[in-house]
C-alpha cells in the first residue's frame, strides 16, 4: 500500500510550481461557479419563472459561453493570455455580485448571456498559459491536474452551495460565488504576473497558421463536439434513466455519479502517465476512449440487471480519462503551429456548442422514443464520432509521412 502511494505521488513529479498554482486558480474558479448547478431552482422558485423561460435563459447561457470562447481566444492572441485571464476573473466576480438584483426575465437573459461571455473567455487563455507553464513532455499531465482541479471545484461547489442557500439565501449565493472569482483574480496577479512566472515553452510563430485553415483541426473538432454530445447525455438524461427505470433513490443516484468523480480522482493522474510511456499516439488514445464511451450507452440495453448501471458507469469513465486529456494535448500541440487563442477557443466551443444541443436532444428523444431507443441513437452519435477519429488518425499519420 505505502508503495502504492508512492508511486501516485510520482505521477505528479515534474510539473511546474506555475501549472499547480494555476490548478489551484481554476479550482477556486470552478468551486466559486456554485449557483450554476442551481440555476433552474433559483428561476422557477425565486423569481417566479416557467420551465419554458429557464429553457431560453439556458439557450442564452450556452450562447454566451460560444461567444465568450471565441472572443477569448482572439483577446489571448493580440494581448496574451495573462491579461486576458485576469479580465475574466474580475470582470465574472463583479457580474455575478450584480446578477443577484437583476429580476425580469430579460434581464437575466441579457445578463447570463454577459456573465458567460465574460466568464469562458478564461478558457482559451488559460490553456494558452498551461502549454506556456508546461514543458513539452509533461503537457498532458499539465491538463490532467486541470482536470482534477475542476471535478474538485464541481465537487465541493454544489455542497457548499447548498449549505449557504439554506443558512442566508440565495443572494448569499451570489455574493460568495463573486468574492470568490476576485479572490481568484487576486491570486493570479500575485503569483502568475508576467514578472514572476517562469515561461517554459514561449512558442513564436512568424507566419501562424489560421486554424479555420487547418482540415485535421476541423476533423479533430467535429469528432470532439460528437464525443461531448453523447459523453453529456451522462449528466442529463442518465439521472432520469436511473431513476424511471431502474427506480434508484437520489442518494443512490448521486453515489452512482459521485463514483465518476472518485474514479477520476484517484486514477486518472496514473493512468495518463502510463499511458504516455506506452508510446501511443494521441489520436489513437482518443479513437480508443470514444470506443469505451459509445460501449458504456449500448450495454444498457443488453440486460435489465442494475449492476450493468456501474459498468457502464466504469466504462464511461475510463473513455472520459483517455479521451479529454489526449485531446486538449492534441490541440495544444496543433496549435504550436497558429494562433494558439484561435485553436484553443475553437476546442473550448466544440464542447460549448455540444451544451447547447445535447442536453435538450436527449431530453427530446427520451419523451418521445423512450430510452431503449435514446441509447441506440446515442450509440449512433458515438459511432460516427469514431468515424471521424479515425479520419483524423489517418490525417495524422499521412501528415508526419510527408514531413
Amino acid at each position: 500500500m505505502k508503495k502504492l502511494y508512492f508511486n501516485y505521488l510520482d505521477t505528479f513529479k515534474g510539473l511546474s510550481k506555475e501549472v499547480w498554482w494555476l490548478a489551484l486558480i481554476t479550482l477556486i474558479n470552478r468551486a466559486g461557479t456554485m449557483v450554476i448547478p442551481f440555476l433552474s431552482l433559483y428561476l422557477t422558485e425565486s423569481l417566479n419563472l416557467q420551465l419554458s423561460d429557464v429553457g431560453w435563459i439556458m439557450s442564452f447561457f450556452g450562447l454566451g459561453s460560444v461567444i465568450g470562447s471565441w472572443l477569448g481566444g482572439k483577446l489571448t492572441d493580440k494581448f496574451g493570455y495573462y491579461k486576458v485571464m485576469f479580465l475574466s476573473l474580475l470582470g465574472t466576480g463583479i457580474a455575478f455580485i450584480l446578477m443577484q438584483y437583476v429580476t425580469t426575465f430579460v434581464g437575466f437573459c441579457s445578463g447570463i448571456f454577459f456573465l458567460m461571455l465574460i466568464a469562458d473567455m478564461f478558457r482559451p487563455a488559460m490553456f494558452v498559459a498551461l502549454s506556456s507553464y508546461s514543458k513539452p513532455e509533461n503537457k498532458t499531465r499539465s491538463v490532467t491536474l486541470i482536470r482534477l482541479a475542476i471535478n474538485l471545484g464541481f465537487s465541493a461547489g454544489p455542497a457548499v452551495g447548498g449549505l449557504i442557500i439554506t443558512s442566508i439565501g440565495y443572494g448569499g449565493l451570489f455574493w460568495v460565488d463573486g468574492i470568490t472569482c476576485l479572490f481568484a483574480g487576486f491570486l493570479l496577479l500575485q503569483i502568475l504576473h508576467p514578472k514572476k512566472a517562469k515561461v517554459l515553452d514561449e512558442i513564436k510563430v512568424e507566419n501562424p497558421v489560421s486554424a479555420y485553415s487547418d482540415k485535421a483541426f476541423w476533423v479533430f473538432l467535429i469528432g470532439m463536439m460528437l464525443f461531448g454530445a453523447v459523453f453529456l447525455q451522462y449528466f442529463s438524461t442518465m439521472p432520469l434513466y436511473y431513476k424511471e427505470v431502474h427506480y434508484l433513490s437520489e442518494l443512490e443516484i448521486g453515489l452512482l455519479l459521485g463514483l465518476n468523480g472518485l474514479v477520476i480522482f484517484l486514477l486518472e493522474m496514473p493512468l495518463v502517465k502510463w499511458l504516455e510511456d506506452g508510446k501511443y499516439t494521441k489520436s489513437g488514445l482518443m479513437l480508443f476512449g470514444a470506443i469505451l464511451t459509445a460501449l458504456s450507452f449500448i450495454v444498457l440495453n443488453l440486460t435489465s440487471w442494475v449492476g450493468v448501471l456501474v459498468v457502464a458507469m466504469m466504462l464511461m469513465t475510463i473513455g472520459e480519462m483517455i479521451a479529454f486529456p489526449f485531446s486538449n494535448a492534441f490541440a495544444m500541440d496543433r496549435a504550436k503551429k497558429g494562433n494558439q487563442g484561435e485553436y484553443m477557443a475553437l476546442y473550448s466551443i466544440a464542447f460549448s456548442f455540444a451544451h447547447i444541443f445535447s442536453h435538450n436532444s436527449g431530453m427530446q428523444l427520451v419523451d418521445s422514443l423512450g430510452f431503449e431507443s435514446t441509447w441506440n441513437i446515442v450509440f449512433g452519435v458515438a459511432i460516427l464520432c469514431i468515424i471521424f477519429l479515425l479520419i483524423l488518425k489517418f490525417m495524422v499519420k499521412k501528415e508526419k509521412q510527408t514531413t
